[in-house]
Order: C-alpha cells, then sequence, then structure tokens
C-alpha cells in the first residue's frame, strides 16, 4: 500500500558526481578569476595608480580607487573579456568613474578629517556667578565716590572727560579717584580670596 520507493540504484552516485563536477568548475572559475586579477594589477596597477593620484591629489585614496577598480574586473571578468584588447581603457574608465563618484558624495557630505577633534569650550556659568559677586561684594567696600568713578569710566564707557562732566568733577580728580577705586578694588579682591 504505502510503499516507500527506494531510489533508484545510481541516482546517488550521479547527483554526488554532478555536484563534485559544479565544485570543480568553480575551483577553475575561482583559480581563474585570481589568475586575472594578478594579471591585471601586474600590468596596469602603476600606470593606474599614477592616473588616479593625478586625479585625486591623495595616494590612500588613489590606492583606494586601485584596488576597487581591479575588484571591479573581479567582478566582471565577462564585460573585461569583451573588451578584448581595451582592458586598459576599462579598467582607466571605472576607476575615473570611481573618482568623480567619490567627488559626489563628499560634496553632499563634507568630511573632516583631523587627529584632534576640537573640543567645544563650555561656558562655566558657575565661575561667572562666583566672580560676579566676587566683583559686587568688593564694589561695596569702595568709598562712594570711587565707586562712581568706576561706574561711569568702566560700566558706562565713558571717557574721563565725559565721566567728568557728568560727576561735576575735574577731569583730574575723575582719573586720580579711578586709579585708587581700581588699585582698592584689586585688594578688595585678593583678600575675598579672589579672581585676580
Amino acid at each position: 500500500m504505502n510503499a516507500i520507493r527506494q531510489p533508484e540504484s545510481g541516482t546517488c552516485t550521479a547527483h554526488s558526481a554532478r555536484s563534485s563536477r559544479a565544485v570543480e568548475r568553480h575551483a577553475v572559475q575561482l583559480r581563474s578569476d585570481t589568475e586575472l586579477l594578478r594579471a591585471l594589477h601586474d600590468e596596469h596597477a602603476n600606470s593606474l595608480l599614477s592616473f588616479v593620484v593625478g586625479l585625486t591629489h591623495d595616494r590612500a585614496s588613489a590606492q583606494d580607487v586601485v584596488q576597487e577598480t581591479l575588484l571591479r574586473a573581479g567582478r566582471n571578468a565577462a564585460v573585461l573579456e569583451q573588451a578584448g584588447g581595451s582592458r586598459r581603457s576599462w579598467l582607466f574608465t571605472v576607476a575615473r568613474r570611481i573618482v568623480i563618484d567619490q567627488w559626489r558624495w563628499a560634496s553632499r557630505r563634507p568630511e573632516v578629517l583631523t587627529d584632534n577633534v576640537p573640543e567645544q569650550p563650555v561656558q562655566d556659568t558657575a565661575q561667572q556667578i562666583v566672580d560676579r559677586q566676587l566683583v559686587q561684594a568688593a564694589l561695596q567696600t569702595l568709598s562712594i565716590e570711587h565707586r562712581q568713578a568706576l561706574f561711569e569710566c568702566y560700566f558706562r564707557g565713558a571717557s574721563i572727560a565725559e565721566a567728568a562732566e557728568h560727576l561735576g568733577l575735574p577731569p583730574g580728580t575723575v582719573k586720580s579717584r579711578t586709579h585708587y577705586a581700581l588699585r582698592a578694588l584689586r585688594q578688595a579682591i585678593e583678600e575675598m580670596g579672589g579672581i585676580w
């Protein structure tokens, strides 16, 4: 009824023989491709490298392009065989197209190569706040006259003459007060463990 069919004798050996021939053909093809790549490299690699260095002005990039060109030649051995005597022109055309593709890719995605990644300076706002409070506390130790002179000359940015006019003092007095105010401010900040 449900008889299990036995394979006909010789069927497995026929399949095995076909499989073995396919493996042999593949091995021969690999040897052939390897020999083709070696021959192409030996014959064209130096002139191809010179050509690509002229296009890229970068030897490392040119070596990559030559390698990719030869790999494409190995993958497209049938096309290369059809090229016949113009293998060299086929290789140079492929290399030129690879370089053009790289230029196009680089123009869309500019890449900056550097050994050192620039660190973005981060503002230390905490230190700025501490410094500001320190200066404000030191300013409070100055006399009102010294504070007014510093305010006019440094915070408002007025010249000595403008500050003198605004404060109703002679310019020499404003200059003198500013000088002594800065000296007293520096001393007060240093006493507070300051920033200078």
